[in-house]
């Protein structure tokens, strides 16, 4: 069977197409040692793999073998650097969503989520400088797992990448409303929106990259995508460890104003 070439391949290509592949992980889970703004990275991806045993994801979808494949590959690269230069993690997002399924929640999905999210979050409190390039889906528990412990995300401006906790259809269906009645409620609501740019004005992404083919980039395209990424691992702080930024940052305090101000409140009842 062919493998569906998905934009989280198509990228991952395009900026790992000098590195070297990491072997012995399953087939929906890439990984490649190269180089970016003149340092080692680890580019990682999650893809389609028609051919999987695991019914439920074959399309992309963060299922059991994805989960701990991804935090196999970033628990070698945490001790491959214990005693050097560590190397940035590039996450490239195009998932839809957790691998649902009977088998898969009686054979733990929960906990290979659970490592890969441990293994990123790990490695970024380690010292490594974590980034997100989200090319497609982030869907639900397969972006938690995978891209959302980066320190710093960045999107392609287009119609085709989404961050949503449910996809459309199945939401319409959860709440019993048409699609035209969620986009209405989307429109005043901005964190039930699967519009990237609205997702932007909470303030969680560093960047939002437009004017990039996202399924076919030309060479040029390719490089600007890079060099967004070399100015997100430059703009992460030598000793920055955790994912304060996402609520300091000035676009956050005032795109997520009522988060920002619970985490004061409880913050300071918890401190009394």
């Amino acid at each position: 069977m062919s493998t569906p070439l998905s934009r989280g391949r198509i990228w991952f290509d395009h900026l790992a197409a000098d590195a070297r592949r990491v072997d012995g992980l399953p087939a929906s889970v890439l990984a490649a040692d190269g180089t970016l703004d003149g340092g080692p990275a680890r580019f990682l991806a999650v893809v389609p793999d028609p051919a999987s045993p695991f019914a439920r994801a074959r399309q992309g979808e963060v299922g059991l073998r994805e989960g701990w494949g991804l935090a196999a590959a970033l628990r070698e690269a945490l001790r491959e650097d214990r005693d050097g230069a560590r190397r940035a993690l590039v996450a490239v997002v195009d998932v839809r969503g957790q691998a649902y399924g009977r088998r898969e929640e009686m054979l733990g999905i929960h906990l290979a989520c659970a490592a890969a999210v441990d293994a990123y979050a790990s490695a970024r409190q380690a010292g490594h400088k974590v980034v997100a390039l989200l090319v497609g889906g982030a869907m639900s528990g397969a972006f938690l797992a995978h891209g959302y412990q980066a320190q710093r995300l960045l999107a392609l401006d287009d119609a085709g990448v989404t961050v949503h906790a449910m996809g459309r259809e199945a939401a319409a269906r959860v709440t019993r409303r048409s699609l035209a009645e969620l986009d209405e409620i989307a429109g005043a609501q901005p964190p039930m929106s699967y519009r990237i740019a609205d997702y932007a004005g909470l303030g969680l992404l560093h960047r939002l990259i437009d004017g990039v083919d996202a399924q076919a980039p030309s060479a040029r395209q390719v490089e600007r995508v890079r060099e967004s990424l070399v100015e997100a691992l430059r703009d992460i702080g030598s000793g920055e460890r955790d994912l304060s930024v996402r609520w300091t940052a000035a676009r956050a305090r005032e795109g997520r104003a009522a988060s920002v101000e619970v985490r004061r409140r409880m913050a300071e009842q918890w401190t009394r």
